[in-house]
């Protein structure tokens, strides 16, 4: 598997971001283009130690990929977001 690093670029912390902490318990992540879902999934569990139940993503306009990774009920999503110091 590849350096979970060089997978996952960094969150976003947009107001959309932060609604689908709250109500949806995900976390959007910039992850390099040629990641597939389940090298996200695998890198996602590993560098936070959750459990991920589902990865969708998608390119933006920008040329930027984007990975909406859905956690599951027993660690909230907020709690990952403030470790890393975006809420």
């Amino acid at each position: 598997m590849k350096d979970p690093y060089t997978i996952i670029k960094n969150p976003l912390a947009t107001e959309k971001a932060v609604r689908l902490m709250e109500a949806e318990n995900k976390l959007i992540f910039i992850v390099d283009k040629k990641a597939t879902r389940t090298e996200v999934k695998k890198a996602v569990e590993e560098l936070f130690k959750v459990k991920v139940e589902k990865v969708n993503t998608l390119i933006d306009t920008k040329g930027r990929k984007k990975a909406y990774t859905k956690l599951s009920m027993e660690t909230p999503a907020i709690d990952i977001a403030t470790q890393m110091g975006i809420i």
